[in-house]
Formats: structure tokens, C-alpha cells, sequence
């Protein structure tokens, strides 16, 4: 299918679920609030394809340029070295002789 064509299928879809919605709104038509329902559904569908079908056509036609990506340079932070502790060593427990 074409966009043109998805196009003229939306308008016209549009303008069904504009009719029905004033009728379920004004008189309380529950068949119509039915056909509005499922309306919304078939509407959404075709809104994809719309979207789709757009996308390609800019591709095809050349009117979008794509934006260049600028990248930054990042800077080097050089760290100094630092020195390590050595661990903290076990003090030796020392037994303490009791005098006599």
C-alpha cells in the first residue's frame, strides 16, 4: 500500500468514527459506541502502517540528512601513585609469670 492511499483510508476512517461518536455521545447508541470501539482499534493499526510507509518515503526520497554525531575527546587525569601501607602486624601476646 501506498501513503497516499493510507492516507485517504485514514481520512475516511476518521470521519466513520466522528459520525458514530456523535451518535453513541447525543442518543446513547450503543451500537455505535460498539463501531467507535472497535473503530479506535482499526485506527491504531493503520496509524502504524502510516508511520511505517512515512519513515520509508523520507528514506527513498533523500529529504532527511542524517545529523553527524560530534564525540568529545576525553580527557586523561593521570593519578598520582600512592603508597601503600603495609599491614598492620599481630602484636605477639606475651604471657605475664605471676611472682610468688
Amino acid at each position: 500500500m501506498t501513503l497516499s492511499n493510507t492516507i485517504k483510508k485514514m481520512e475516511a476512517m476518521l470521519m466513520d468514527l466522528a459520525m458514530d461518536l456523535k451518535k453513541a455521545a447525543e442518543k446513547g447508541n450503543k451500537a455505535a459506541s460498539q463501531r467507535v470501539r472497535t473503530g479506535t482499534i482499526k485506527f491504531a493499526k493503520l496509524a502504524k502502517q502510516y508511520r511505517k510507509e512515512s519513515i520509508s518515503a523520507d528514506r527513498k526520497g533523500g529529504k532527511k540528512k542524517k545529523a553527524k554525531k560530534t564525540t568529545r575527546k576525553k580527557k586523561v587525569v593521570k593519578k598520582k601513585a600512592t603508597k601503600r601501607k603495609a599491614p598492620a602486624r599481630k602484636k605477639k601476646a606475651v604471657k605475664r609469670r605471676k611472682s610468688r
